[in-house]
């Protein structure tokens, strides 16, 4: 097998596979702030009307969506301007620089969820299973 053959097929499982681990990752962050699980100190007493609460839905049911593939376009376009937005509002004050205002992650979710909306779920996925 050659290497474009390989990468022809690698590619969409891959696309598969990334999807997961960023909804993972910010399913992750949605327990942590709404159940609690697992314990972060800066989220002990989050308010769930403040930005960060309300990040927290948004992370725990597009995290959900992702990790299955359903509705993964309009998710991740939605969790792609929320991550902005988070940059922006925590980050972005702080100074210029990603690395000095602690804003590496959001920018990454932002451009990484960006690239999901518009490539698509991947072949392992509830919408590409509804689309057959």
């Amino acid at each position: 097998m050659d290497s474009s053959t390989l990468t022809t097929t690698l590619a969409p499982r891959l696309l598969s596979i990334f999807r997961f681990v960023c909804g993972l990752t910010l399913l992750e962050h949605g327990t942590a702030k709404l159940l609690k699980f697992p314990v972060v100190p800066m989220f002990a007493k989050l308010d769930l009307s403040s930005m960060f609460g309300i990040a927290g839905f948004f992370e725990l049911i597009g995290g959900a969506l992702l990790i299955v593939g359903l509705f993964t376009r309009s998710a991740a376009f939605v969790l792609s301007g929320m991550t902005a937005v988070a940059y922006f509002y925590t980050h972005a004050p702080k100074g210029f620089f990603p690395i000095l205002n602690g804003g590496e992650t959001a920018i990454l979710y932002c451009f990484g969820l960006l690239y999901i909306f518009a490539a698509g779920p991947g072949p392992w996925s509830i919408d590409a299973m509804r689309n057959k």
